[in-house]
């Protein structure tokens, strides 16, 4: 279903004032003022393939500062290093930009928890996020926090230019209230049923359902997260930003828009139905104060001024450099290409709500938004309460070279898949791509170079070899224009394995001193240098190591692809081995670490759950769901149709985070079922797989689609129920 909006008709009844009162050139502002003026600018230009000839800024979600960071977290930041460092070797202008996200319930409630200011607690996981990410090669150009002078100063003023431009309002709504606590409950002070889908929800969001952000007062059957009390309602003045005023740029806005696929269909939803406006106010302390002295008691919204941040992070970066290194007005005001790296949990607030604000101020909106899946741990989602994640951390003190978890989360699978981890999948991928391919490459050319020349040996680059590093070039390009991280990755990984064959083709070795010998020689330490300088956005330490064994004089940091095919230093040293294997038994003690914690955790969760019972006996892990007392007879349970199936084509459903259509033969005949396996299966893998399906289950519609029948799956990962042997479809589970 789609949500209920709120209609202009209905938005001028809670406004000081109704549209006919509003002044001739307020709806003129509004309507046809600077905003409207930019987004003329910008539909009638195309999007040139990068390098273009303005300046880009690259971006990635702000890390919530209020925990410990996992490898699950590092996929996007990871991302947008290697993306932003792409571009920048095309010759583009970039600033890689981002910051802490300090505001929010969650991080008030958590410092309550510690008696700590929220200030205190959220500077704290700031400081350890800046150092945390260099030790993965994240390099930002700027890393701010979204409470520091220059956020709280572009927020207060893009909030004034909002009111000016007459995208704000007033209302009053009802906004849940504790009367034991005798306080308001923003957010994640409450919690209740979902009004969409019926889930368990946040007072900000169904998490654990639809996903849709909801807006105060929407939750139904309130609880407060303080005194785990009902909560009642009360009316509330707040301030809205009149987001559906904008429905019909943000459609358009939407239809340009670059990126991953499911960052363009997602927002659909919200785009093309009733859109809603946005609260933007909050009772709380903790934040940015509404600007203006008679809204002192209210703060913005965290989703207010944290992709502010993304301006306020630039602008410091142009502080810090000048603005003829980099100049954040005409990036964000003029004509900047703007790229946002996020987790696909936060799509609609950068695709909806934050360019809807963008255009309203007249800035510049962004060119693309990339978001990514997210990752598993042995087909497991991550649990920070179970200790089940792989810390950033952790990784580090194991003593493994940050360039690895770089490589395995940049090239296993689409950016926007979801990627499992298992150290079992990280060896395998190490020591066969890395070290097999990659390492073994460059170390054997490198060396047989040393040992025969000294360095690279008199000849002409082969035209074969040649053309071979242009199209790397090519693909590294096609990469980054195709916003593809996997793909800038795997464009160095089929160069080094073309070196291999072309060595092993041409076996140096056997031929005898002369021309030949050397030409092949040459064409290798050509390869291995265009590895260099394509492998620098994956590996930078690596590059740099690689590059150092070259002998090269300038700094492979700052090299465009073109140095890819510039001639390497004549003479060099005894090359060293870039990459180590990871031995199995390395990966045993990992997973023995792994599980040990895991166990600890959830027996001292166990143990927590048990006291808070009251002296229950009965031991129930949240491992799995408790057995229904409830008993049904055979002959109840002869009325389920069970049906073997093979699944015939699998999609996305656009719009829907977890929803998939599938199509399945049944024996009898194909039927259309919709599932909720979205995120937890490859649909391109699921054609020819047999499924056991409820057959007689009453027609239901999800998100505008039939669903005839329902598919059997165990478990929160979806494990889908198939047949040991060779049953047909149509075949009768009894």
């Amino acid at each position: 279903s789609e949500p209920d909006g709120v209609l202009a008709s209905e938005v001028s009844e809670n406004s000081s004032g109704s549209e006919d009162e509003r002044s001739e050139s307020e709806r003129t502002r509004r309507r046809f003022g600077p905003a409207t003026t930019n987004h003329q600018t910008r539909t009638t230009m195309s999007h040139e393939d990068f390098p273009t000839e303005n300046p880009a800024v690259v971006t990635c979600g702000l890390p919530y500062a209020n925990g410990d960071l996992h490898i699950g977290h590092l996929r996007t930041y990871v991302g947008g290093d290697i993306y932003s460092r792409a571009l920048k070797r095309l010759g583009q202008e970039t600033a890689f930009v981002s910051g802490s996200d300090m505001h929010g319930t969650p991080v008030a409630v958590n410092a309550a928890k510690e008696g700590v200011t929220p200030e205190e607690f959220a500077l704290r996981h700031h400081e350890k996020y800046e150092e945390t990410f260099p030790k993965f090669e994240v390099e930002f150009d700027n890393y701010g926090h979204t409470h520091d002078e220059t956020n709280t100063e572009l927020t207060k003023q893009l909030v004034r230019d909002l009111e000016e431009a007459g995208y704000v309002y007033e209302k009053e709504i009802p906004v849940a209230y504790d009367p034991e606590a005798d306080q308001w409950l923003p957010d994640r002070y409450v919690e209740g049923t979902c009004p969409y889908c019926g889930e368990h929800a946040r007072g900000d969001e169904c998490d654990e359902g639809c996903g849709r952000h909801l807006e105060p007062g929407e939750i139904e059957d309130p609880v407060s997260t303080l005194t785990g009390n009902a909560a009642e309602y009360r009316e509330r003045s707040h301030r809205f930003f009149e987001v559906s005023e904008l429905q019909d740029y943000l459609g358009e806005f939407i239809d340009r828009l670059e990126g991953t696929s499911n960052a363009q269909n997602q927002p659909r939803e919200w785009i093309e139905g009733e859109l809603q406006d946005w609260c933007i106010t909050r009772d709380m302390d903790w934040g940015i104060d509404y600007p203006g002295e008679s809204e002192s008691d209210l703060v913005l919204y965290v989703w207010v001024d944290a992709p502010i941040e993304y301006i306020a992070s630039t602008k410091q970066y142009t502080d810090r450099v000048g603005a003829d290194v980099f100049d954040w007005e005409e990036a964000w005001k003029e004509s900047g290409d703007i790229v946002h790296i996020i987790g696909r949990d936060i799509i609609q607030h950068h695709t909806v709500f934050w360019p809807a604000m963008l255009h309203a101020t007249g800035h510049v909106e962004p060119r693309a938004v990339m978001a990514s899946g997210f990752i598993t741990l042995n087909g497991k989602g991550f649990s920070t309460s179970r200790n089940r994640a792989v810390w950033a951390d952790e990784y580090l003190e194991e003593g493994f070279d940050p360039a690895l978890i770089r490589y395995y989360l940049a090239t296993n699978g689409g950016f926007q898949q979801d990627v499992d981890f298992s150290w079992e999948k990280f060896r395998d991928r190490v020591n066969n791509e890395l070290v097999g391919t990659v390492g073994n490459f460059l170390y054997r050319s490198m060396l047989f170079a040393y040992r025969e020349y000294e360095g690279t040996p008199e000849a002409d680059l082969s035209d074969e070899v040649r053309e071979r590093i242009e199209t790397a070039i090519e693909e590294f390009e096609a990469g980054v224009n195709d916003y593809s991280v996997r793909e800038v990755g795997n464009s160095v990984v089929r160069l080094a394995q073309f070196g291999n064959e072309y060595i092993q083709r041409n076996e140096p070795w056997k031929l005898d001193d002369g021309a030949e010998k050397a030409q092949v020689i040459r064409d290798c330490v050509q390869v291995a240098k265009a590895v260099a300088v394509l492998l620098e956005p994956l590996a930078p330490g690596k590059a740099e190591q690689l590059w150092n064994d070259l002998n090269e004089d300038d700094d492979v940091h700052a090299a465009g692809v073109e140095a890819a095919l510039d001639a390497p230093a004549a003479s060099f040293g005894e090359p060293s081995e870039l990459f180590e294997k990871i031995e199995e038994e390395r990966v045993e003690e990992l997973n023995e670490k792994l599980e040990s914690r895991v166990a600890a955790a959830t027996a001292a969760d166990e143990t927590e759950t048990d006291e808070a019972a009251d002296g229950s006996s009965e031991d129930v892990s949240d491992e799995h769901e408790p057995l229904l007392e409830g008993r049904i007879g055979f002959e109840e349970f002869q009325e389920l149709d069970l049906r073997v199936a093979e699944i015939l084509d699998a999609e996305g459903i656009d719009g829907a985070d977890k929803l998939a259509k599938l199509t399945v033969d049944i024996g009898v005949e194909e039927r259309q079922i919709v599932a909720g396996i979205k995120q937890l299966h490859d649909l391109d893998e699921l054609p020819g797989k047999k499924v056991v399906v409820v057959a007689n289950l009453e027609k239901a519609e999800l998100f505008g689609v039939e669903s005839n029948g329902m598919v059997l799956a165990a478990g929160e990962q979806a494990d889908l129920l198939t047949t040991h042997g060779d049953a047909e479809p149509g075949t009768r589970v009894r």
